[in-house]
């Protein structure tokens, strides 16, 4: 879910099937980028791999990598082509420019609660929002501007029930942007009949 979400990223695969070359065969855990809807193996590799390490792999390694989860050593190797092996652990973050736009921090791939507050980010930014104070403010305008709306026809009803609403009144209802003065033009017509200054 962390790397499927990403705003960049347009499809994820498990287990999804790679043919790097005629002679070989790869199925990432997960592959990131270049993974069609639809059955068969792929040609080619994806921009982005990740592989747990898992049940049938060598013994001896397997032995040291249970050794040093049992430690609490969390870490992610990161293979580029033609680079050296990074080792990356708790605190840092994977970066893939180009196919990611978010760092991903290495926690997000072993804590849960982490993983879903970069998803939550991802999802937020698919939807054009930069992150949840965004969303906040377009809804607190959202609900000013309806209060606004409520308190400009309150206040034209008002008026008109009592036979005072003219089109001065109209033109100044609809361009006032202040919910306190509409709030107290209301309260005004509707003990006096008179829109106030």
């Amino acid at each position: 879910m962390v790397l499927d979400t990403d705003p960049d990223v347009d499809s994820t695969g498990f287990d999804a099937g790679f043919s790097p070359d005629s002679k070989n065969m790869r199925a990432p855990d997960i592959a990131v980028g270049n993974v069609p809807d639809r059955p068969g193996w792929l040609p080619g590799t994806p921009p982005l791999a990740v592989e747990y390490a898992g049940s049938g792999q060598d013994e001896a390694e397997l032995t040291a990598k249970i050794g040093e989860l049992l430690l609490g050593i969390r870490r992610v190797e990161v293979h580029v082509a033609g680079e050296a092996v990074r080792t990356l652990g708790v605190g840092e973050v994977l970066m893939a420019p180009g196919i990611l736009r978010n760092p991903v921090p290495v926690e997000a791939l072993f804590d849960r609660n982490v993983a879903h507050e970069v998803a939550f980010r991802n999802l937020l930014q698919r939807h054009g929002y930069a992150g949840l104070d965004d969303v906040r403010a377009e809804g607190a305008e959202e609900g000013r501007h309806e209060a606004r709306e409520v308190l400009r026809e309150l206040l034209r009803n008002t008026l008109r029930g009592r036979g005072a609403l003219t089109a001065e009144h109209d033109t100044r209802i609809a361009g006032c942007p202040d919910l306190a003065w509409l709030a107290a033009w209301v309260a005004t017509a509707a003990t006096t009949g008179v829109l106030s200054d």
